[in-house]
């Protein structure tokens, strides 16, 4: 493979990639204050925006991989830069020219397994509906009234397997007519798409998209946040509009309409922790709460920040396959805010945070003293 110089003037090619936003930037800064990056070392979009700018840009620099796209920057930006945008472009030039730091190496093998078997796990796609043996769950027919679409974490992940099986008793609870395309769902794409993979990611989705037109799917529900955002907001590009919801609007709704009743308690100290693609990105910040504070004997607790300043996770646009050294983790901070609140379980929406927490529990020990739950774990416990 031919060496490639440190800096390359791209500047065409930037813009080319989605980033043209860029040259909006007046280097005020705000974007470097609210990144969580700056909470574990020193690191500057400013800087990586500046250099976007006059097209010199060290497409060799871990720098450009490790945004989370977590959309705290987009969202107090004055001037609509559109930093998520300007990184993903940047690394789409690395990937053109296969240049990938040591880090990266996990994420770009990932594409592999995408392109094979339909998930990033390199899980065989046969397996893809074992998770569901023995709890009734029914194969998605035409007429069926919703898709659960489990996500590739719910499906394969020994850990959130608990979370679809949580889900699917919930359902047959509320005796939701719900059905899954098991062998035949792929990953939506939204994730890799995000580490640079364009092509990648289109296939991955029209492959969903005929799916779902070939099986007359109508109403998506979903357990992660990230097949939300791709499923609602990106798939529209290909000029279809399925009627998509995360799982806790769902069940907000089923309880709403008497559906769904809690009859038992949980009684715990709960904090909930907001998932950036499913709060920054969608504003869905009120139905996990309802949830939590109507569930009998919670003591519910607020941690900061929250909302729509809430700390991401750190798995977001890729970097859970990513390798981030002890001590750069933002996941380790949440779960010390947790335990400084005097929570005893954090909860939370999404398969990736479940994951990066469950990951510092055990890295921080504190397996004895605080829960990583899905909120649908709880509600499954009091119905």
């Amino acid at each position: 493979m031919e060496t490639v110089a440190p800096f390359i003037e791209v500047i065409e090619e930037i813009k080319e990639a989605g980033a043209e936003a860029h040259k909006l930037c007046f280097q005020c800064g705000r974007c470097d204050v609210v990144c969580p990056w700056n909470t574990v070392r020193k690191f500057s979009m400013r800087k990586l925006i500046r250099e976007a700018t006059f097209g010199l840009t060290e497409i060799e620099s871990e720098d450009i991989w490790r945004c989370t796209t977590c959309g705290n920057c987009p969202d107090k930006c004055p001037r609509g830069v559109e930093q998520i945008e300007l990184g993903v472009s940047l690394r789409r030039l690395a990937s053109e020219y296969e240049v990938f730091p040591a880090s990266v190496k996990s994420a770009r093998a990932v594409r592999g397994s995408l392109t094979t078997e339909g998930n990033p796990l390199n899980e065989e796609r046969s397996k893809r509906a074992d998770w569901a043996e023995g709890l009734s769950v029914n194969p998605f027919t035409e007429g069926t009234e919703v898709l659960f679409f489990g996500c590739c974490y719910s499906s394969f992940d020994p850990r959130i397997k608990k979370v679809a099986q949580a889900t699917a008793r919930i359902l047959n609870k509320a005796g939701v007519d719900y059905g899954i395309l098991g062998t035949k769902e792929s990953c939506c794409g939204e994730s890799i798409r995000k580490t640079g993979a364009e092509e990648v990611y289109t296939g991955l989705a029209k492959e969903n998209i005929k799916t779902f037109i070939d099986h007359g799917v109508r109403k998506i529900v979903v357990s992660s946040p990230h097949c939300y955002e791709a499923f609602k907001n990106e798939y529209a590009a290909y000029m279809v509009h399925f009627e998509v919801l995360h799982m806790t609007q769902f069940l907000a709704g089923l309880i709403a309409d008497g559906r769904l009743t809690l009859d038992g308690t949980y009684e715990k100290k709960v904090t909930y922790h907001d998932p950036c693609y499913l709060g920054r990105h969608n504003d869905i910040f009120e139905a996990p709460r309802e949830l939590l504070q109507r569930i009998p004997g919670v003591d519910f607790r607020e941690i900061s920040p929250s909302g729509k300043d809430s700390l991401c996770c750190g798995g977001g646009g890729g970097r859970v396959w990513m390798d981030t050294p002890k001590g750069e983790r933002f996941s380790d901070i949440r779960l010390e805010q947790a335990r400084e609140l005097g929570a005893t379980v954090l909860a939370t929406a999404c398969p990736y945070c479940i994951t990066m927490f469950e990951d510092s529990r055990l890295n921080l020990e504190y397996e004895e003293v605080l829960e990583i739950k899905d909120i649908t774990e709880i509600i499954e416990q009091v119905i």
